[in-house]
């Protein structure tokens, strides 16, 4: 039987796995990750049944290896940013009179 993982083993994850969606260079990407990382910690928290529970919190460990290999790859293979992310001051300002 599986020890159903404790509150703080459960925020810890969480923090760890808030870091490594925000990691990714790519707006879309990030964004993504970010919303789905609190949606599944948010059913997890719903969750009452602890053998439901322990089983989410181990596909989130396993999760959180996939989403670290990926930020990895993103970074270093990441395009150019998107207008909504806003560019660097060189190219965006207007020239004035």
């Amino acid at each position: 039987m599986a020890t159903t993982p404790s509150r703080q083993q459960i925020l810890r994850l969480y923090g760890s796995t808030l870091r490594a969606a925000k990691s990714f260079s790519s707006y879309n990407f990030r964004n993504y990750f970010v919303w789905r990382t609190r949606e599944n910690f948010r059913s997890i928290q719903a969750e009452q049944d602890p053998v439901k529970v322990s089983r989410a919190y181990n596909e989130a460990v396993n999760e959180l290896g996939v989403l670290r290999r990926s930020a990895i790859i993103n970074q270093i293979y990441g395009g150019r940013r998107l207008a909504v992310e806003g560019q660097s001051e060189v190219g965006t300002r207007i020239q004035g009179s």
